[in-house]
């Protein structure tokens, strides 16, 4: 019932009871040792690791237009993502307006970062980075 409670204080944090320490538990201490290891040999990326989906995330520190993220289960699967991600922009030809046509924004059309609807994205997973 609301309101009412026992005689007995719960709890093992009663008063008059000694200290107990607990023993703190890492979880996929491993993985987290990868994900620290690939962020010292990787300084152009952030690596992260989700303890809840248990998968390797890195996202590009460079400037660019748009947030550059690769995912994997492996830290060997993530490495061979941002390998091929840098190949594939060090690739990609460099696009560069013709001066002879105007851009469309000068024009009177829109942006698309100033669109009225902005794009759904799903949500970003909690990550632990680190033990504290």
């Amino acid at each position: 019932m609301i309101g009412l409670r026992s005689a007995r204080p719960p709890g093992r944090h009663r008063a008059g009871q000694p200290h107990i320490s607990v023993h703190r538990r890492l979880w996929d201490g491993p993985a987290r040792a990868h994900a620290e290891q690939l962020e010292r040999s990787w300084p152009a990326w952030l690596i992260l690791y989700s303890l809840g989906n248990r998968r390797f995330y890195a996202i590009a520190a460079w400037p660019a237009p748009e947030p550059t993220i690769v995912c994997d289960d492996t830290a060997e699967g993530l490495e061979e993502q941002m390998r091929q991600t840098e190949t594939d922009l060090i690739q990609r030809p460099l696009s560069t307006p013709s001066p002879a046509s105007p851009s469309p924004i000068s024009r009177g059309a829109v942006s698309p970062v100033h669109a009225t609807s902005p794009p759904q994205q799903a949500a970003m997973p909690r990550f632990s980075r680190r033990a504290a």
